[in-house]
C-alpha cells in the first residue's frame, strides 16, 4: 500500500481554542523531525499515480468536491485530488512540509493545526493520511469531530493509523499514539461516522521498521 507514515500534522506556533477550552500544545519533537526532514523524506516514497486508498475514497465525492488534506505533508494526495478534477485544501503544521509541497506543486499548502479545525460543513471529504497518530489520545474524540463539523452532509472521511497502544515515541524522537482497529471505529461512530471499509496491513516507515497500521473509510451521518 502506498501510505505516508511519516508525514505529520502537528504545530508549534499556530492555536486556535478548542470547544473544551483547552488547548492542544503541539509536540516540538515531532514537529523538528519533518521541519528538518520535508526533503529528505518526500524524496523516500513513491511518486507515482494515486494510489488505491486514494482512489476508493475520491469514488466517493461528488465531482469537483472540496477536500480537505489533514496532513498533507509534500501534498501529493492532494497534487494527484487536483489532476483528478477535485479542490484540495492542503494543510500541515510542518512549515518544511508547506514549503515542499509548494515548491513542488504551486498547490496552495498552508499552515494549520488540529486545533485550527474550525470550518462548518465546508468540504465533502477530509483525507487525513498519518497525520492524526500524532494528535494525544485523549484529544482524539473532539478532533473527529471538528473533522465532522467541518464536512457537508454525508461528506467522506479517510483516516489511517499505525495500530497498537499506548503512546510513544519512535527512534526519530516523534510521538504516537497506536489505536486498536475496535477503538478507531469506536471513535469514529462516536463522531459520527458509518464505516464503510476497513483495511489492515504493514508498512515499513521512516525508522525502517515494519509496523501494523489501518486504513478506515468512512461517511458522516446526516
Amino acid at each position: 500500500m502506498a501510505q505516508r507514515p511519516c508525514w505529520g500534522a502537528a504545530d508549534n506556533d499556530r492555536h486556535s481554542l478548542p470547544l473544551n477550552g483547552a488547548f492542544l500544545m503541539p509536540d516540538k519533537q515531532t514537529i523538528a523531525f519533518y521541519d528538518s526532514a520535508a526533503e529528505r523524506y518526500a524524496n523516500l516514497f513513491e511518486k507515482g499515480s494515486a494510489g488505491k486508498n486514494l482512489n476508493d475514497f475520491l469514488a466517493l465525492l461528488p465531482a469537483g468536491g472540496a477536500v480537505l488534506d489533514l496532513g498533507c505533508g509534500p501534498a501529493r494526495a492532494s497534487a494527484h485530488m487536483r489532476d483528478a478534477g477535485f479542490l484540495p485544501d492542503p494543510v500541515d503544521a510542518s512549515t518544511g512540509m508547506i514549503e515542499l509541497a509548494n515548491k513542488a506543486h504551486n498547490i496552495g499548502a498552508r499552515l494549520l493545526t488540529f486545533d485550527d479545525v474550525d470550518m462548518v460543513a465546508a468540504y465533502d471529504g477530509v483525507w487525513a493520511n498519518f497525520s492524526l497518530l500524532h494528535a494525544p489520545r485523549a484529544d482524539l474524540p473532539r478532533i473527529l469531530a471538528a473533522i465532522a463539523t467541518a464536512l457537508r452532509p454525508r461528506g467522506a472521511l479517510h483516516v489511517a493509523m499505525k495500530t497498537g497502544t499506548g503512546e510513544e515515541r519512535d527512534t526519530l524522537d516523534r510521538k504516537y499514539t497506536y489505536v486498536s482497529v475496535p477503538e478507531l471505529n469506536g471513535l469514529l461512530d462516536e463522531a459520527g461516522f458509518d464505516v464503510l471499509a476497513t483495511v489492515e496491513g504493514k508498512e515499513v516507515g521512516c525508522t525502517g521498521t515494519n509496523d501494523p497500521l489501518v486504513v478506515m473509510r468512512a461517511r458522516k451521518r446526516g
